[in-house]
């Protein structure tokens, strides 16, 4: 079976975000007041192939933990689904 792994990655509420503080000031500056406290990250998707769901989850946490983020610094949360 063929799934689709939407993973995101973001810094960790207790991290400083520099490109994230970059952002809120900018949108300041172009009167988008409203808009507060970004956060930046990124969004991953992966396709894997797998008996079942359960084991393209374990397959997607552990690529996660492997390589795509570093959880020092990063959290992640990981969505599974059949593609």
């Amino acid at each position: 079976m063929k799934f689709r792994a939407e993973i995101d990655v973001m810094p960790k509420d207790a991290l400083l975000d520099p490109q994230g503080k970059a952002v809120t000031q900018s949108m300041g500056n172009l009167g988008l007041t409203e808009v507060s406290d970004v956060r930046i990250g990124k969004h991953i998707r992966l396709f894997i192939e797998a008996d079942s769901k359960a084991t393209a989850e374990a397959k997607a946490d552990e690529a996660c933990k492997k390589i795509l983020a570093n959880e020092i610094m990063e959290s992640y949360s990981v969505e599974v689904v059949e593609a």
